[in-house]
């Protein structure tokens, strides 16, 4: 990758990916909101922080960018925590260290604890971008069309529920709603005609943010991961995109994959919750 286009890792480049990830989240809870209204799904804006509820359990259900546009104050917190208490929700924040030690510090006084790092990672996009120098000629990349995206969900349900059972009965509603999201594209690979893997890609202000790759189990260690990250970086491309972004778990497989095609990190996040007894999740840890 050529370092000359690549930005360096601060707080602006912060800024940019903290809010492409907010608005696809905010923009997944919206469609959540249109398909299944008795959801209760919404979110709200605060110090310029997105805080968004998609149900009690759901992974979107936290706030982006704490602390990163605005810094964080008590009066602040009292209103995010208000709005996932009302909500009978876990109040959680994924944090970037450029926020400060100042945040974690009060974090830390208000009663909340980590829980999980991940590791948001980056790359310069460009015309000769070329991701994937060996892929599969067998393996199809397509955007799906108008009918496809129950078959878009059947195979995210599929590719996800063993490394996530806890997800296992949202999963299908879960792929509904994100072929469904604003500003988003939904990719599924196919080997002759049979749908074997799918991920999904949203954009936002020249950011495109890689999500929800997943291969069926039975299709894994053909390369479709490969040709899935090689067809949304050429789809960055032709949209305008400068840079491409996805998070991964520290250390893990997804992480080594990304860095072999060009990504770096970019700063490691931490995922904090607040403990109290009426939350059995912080009563388990």
């Amino acid at each position: 990758m050529n370092e000359e286009v690549t930005p360096f890792a601060d707080l602006p480049l912060a800024r940019r990916l903290e809010r492409a990830e907010g608005d696809a989240n905010a923009k997944f809870v919206e469609a959540h909101a249109r398909l299944f209204p008795e959801s209760g799904a919404a979110w709200i804006e605060v110090a310029g922080a997105y805080a968004m509820f998609d149900g009690v359990s759901s992974p979107c259900t936290q706030t982006f960018g704490l602390g990163i546009f605005e810094t964080a104050t008590a009066s602040a917190l009292d209103e995010i925590e208000t709005f996932f208490r009302d909500r009978g929700a876990p109040v959680s924040h994924d944090t970037c260290p450029l926020a400060g030690i100042e945040l974690a510090a009060l974090l830390s006084e208000r009663g909340y604890t980590p829980i999980e790092f991940s590791s948001v990672m980056y790359r310069a996009v460009r015309d000769d971008v070329n991701a994937a120098r060996t892929l599969n000629e067998r393996i199809r990349v397509h955007t799906i069309e108008p009918g496809e995206g129950e078959v878009w969900a059947q195979t995210m349900t599929k590719g996800w529920s063993e490394e996530h059972p806890e997800l296992k009965e949202s999963l299908l509603e879960l792929g509904q709603i994100s072929t469904q999201r604003e500003d988003s594209f939904c990719f599924l690979a196919e080997i002759g005609g049979q749908p074997i893997a799918c991920g999904g890609l949203t954009i936002h202000g020249g950011v495109a943010l890689f999500a929800g790759a997943c291969t069926i189990p039975e299709a894994r260690r053909q390369g479709a991961q490969l040709a899935l990250l090689d067809a949304r970086l050429r789809h960055a491309v032709g949209v305008g995109c400068d840079i491409a972004m996805m998070c991964a778990a520290p250390g893990s497989a997804s992480q080594r994959n990304a860095e072999r095609h060009g990504f770096r990190i970019a700063y490691t996040r931490t995922k904090w919750q607040l403990c109290y007894s009426s939350m059995p999740i912080c009563e388990s840890r």
